[in-house]
């Protein structure tokens, strides 16, 4: 699994660059996550413009890497494709993460307190 990422300042900006985040990807996801999250000082922007397909495990892992972030390092979510933006709306986890159209935008607003 591949997973680009950069600073902006504070602000770490990944990319998860499959097309899926679902059961058979979600323990990849986390373990590739770790490392990356080890990095972050302050806020995470989690790109997820490729993902075309997520299903619960998906979700489970995101909330696990929310979790292993804590509340000191919020993680938002940003460019979802229509489908996944739909499972998030059905969910209700729209309620739990931050989503942004763009990672632009994202990066335009100041992170919510815990």
């Amino acid at each position: 699994m591949e997973i680009t990422y950069e600073k902006q300042g504070l602000v770490t900006v990944a990319k998860l660059t499959e097309r899926r985040l679902d059961a058979a990807m979600a323990v990849r996801f986390k373990d590739a996550m770790r490392p990356i999250a080890d990095q972050v000082d302050g806020r995470m922007v989690l790109n997820l413009g490729n993902v075309e397909f997520m299903d619960s495990s998906g979700l489970g892992a995101l909330v696990a890497l929310m979790k292993y972030l804590g509340p000191e390092r919020p993680l938002d979510l940003a460019s979802l494709q229509p489908m996944v933006d739909k499972v998030f709306r059905l969910t209700r986890m729209d309620g739990v993460f931050s989503i942004y159209k763009t990672v632009d935008q994202a990066l335009s607003v100041e992170a919510k307190t815990a």
